[in-house]
């Protein structure tokens, strides 16, 4: 198993965050791009390789760039202009740093396919994808806001070869109560990239609708079966990363290197 870290959550500089996934032992990192020293528009060419020869000489790799700019995603046509073209210098700058995977979050996926966002969404998201594939880069959306059953929809629907998934199973458990061993089986063609993170649904919460109705919370503590999980990642064959990551939380640096033994220990068992 390829156990990664978004060095973002250990809440330091970019650099420190980079050190610290070497000092814990992790095999790779996902960092944001949108922001910050990572931003496209704050890296010169030398810049890029002076950071890919810094990541490489700590022993990692970048698993995949985060290319998440917030807001409604790929579902907004007063934005989505600026949207493809940010999406696309996070997609240049992957092919700089030999990156195959950018993830990001394209919004909620509606089911009616006669909203603006739904045809937003099918407008837009063909020329990111192209644009990656073209470059040898995916653009992999992360799963959660919907169940796996309507994300698949929508991708079967584009057709896209350039757009695949970065599976969370956190977000699928506590924010659309899917169950994460049946939504791998689901949306396994797709699947290039994973984070490990997990949470609980507050059911008498989601019942109302009555925001926030998840919780984050360390691996091993929330509702993931993570034993099927991975052994539902092993039968369709995934070899990629296992990318943890922590938004929440006093002490990141504790909860990651338990999620590490954990994912570990689990790994050998399932041997994964």
């Amino acid at each position: 198993m390829k156990i990664g870290v978004i060095p973002d959550c250990f809440k330091v500089s970019i650099k420190e965050g980079i050190r610290k996934a070497a000092e814990l032992e992790l095999d790779g990192i996902q960092p944001y791009a949108t922001f910050g020293d990572l931003d496209p528009k704050n890296l010169t060419k030398t810049g890029r390789q002076d950071l890919k020869n810094f990541v490489e000489g700590l022993g990692l790799k970048i698993s995949a760039l985060v290319g998440d700019f917030g807001g409604h995603g790929f579902t907004d046509p007063k934005d989505i202009e600026w949207r493809i073209e940010r999406t696309k210098e996070v997609i240049d700058l992957a092919v700089d740093l030999g990156v195959k995977v950018v993830t990001t979050h394209i919004g909620v996926v509606p089911e009616d396919e006669t909203s603006i966002a739904w045809k937003t969404m099918v407008s837009s998201l063909p020329e990111v994808g192209t644009y990656g594939y073209n470059k040898g880069v995916f653009l992999a959306t992360e799963t959660g806001p919907e169940p796996s059953i309507l994300l698949k929809k929508l991708l079967d629907y584009i057709g896209n070869p350039g757009l695949k998934v970065n599976f969370d199973p956190a977000n699928l458990v506590m924010v659309s109560d899917d169950n994460a061993a049946r939504a791998v089986e689901i949306l396994a063609p797709y699947i290039v990239h994973t984070h490990a993170k997990d949470g609980r649904l507050i059911r008498e919460k989601y019942v109302k609708k009555e925001s926030p109705w998840w919780e984050e919370l360390p691996l091993g503590e929330g509702d993931v079966n993570f034993p099927q999980y991975l052994k539902a990642m092993k039968e369709i064959g995934y070899t990629g990363f296992f990318t943890i990551e922590r938004e929440v939380g006093d002490n990141p640096v504790k909860d990651i290197i338990k999620a590490r033994d954990f994912l570990r220990k689990l790994a050998e068992e399932i041997g994964i």
